[in-house]
């Protein structure tokens, strides 16, 4: 079992650049992709981004609506991944779910941050 800890959404202001971090525990060794998706109000859950971890390497891919402004990174270390949010616009406003999985394609949800952006 992998457990998933989100931390870092809350209120921010149109414009603003706040980080989610999620770290990981349990039975880690496996993992190879860490990613981060949305659900806004209504809609479906969304991939917003991705990282694939090959040996010590990382291959981030991200959603059309985030490139360029939210970046996915990963400390292997200390089994954390981040999202580095910038440029954030009121239609980022979600509920943010970080999620992970291993080699056997089983996957882990966290229990999700929720990210609002309003003035």
């Amino acid at each position: 079992q992998v457990q998933l800890v989100e931390s870092g959404g809350g209120l921010v202001q149109p414009g603003g650049s706040p980080r989610l971090s999620c770290a990981a525990s349990g039975s880690t060794v496996n993992i190879n992709a860490m990613g981060w998706y949305r659900q806004a109000p209504g809609k479906e859950r969304e991939l917003v981004a991705l990282i694939t971890s090959v040996g010590n390497t990382n291959y981030p891919s991200y959603a059309d609506s985030v490139k360029g402004r939210f970046t996915i990174s990963r400390d292997n270390a200390k089994n954390t991944t981040y999202l580095q949010m910038n440029s954030l616009k009121p239609e980022d406003t979600a509920v943010y779910y970080c999620n992970a999985r291993n080699i056997y394609y089983i996957t882990y949800w966290g229990q999700g941050t929720q990210v609002t952006v309003s003035s």
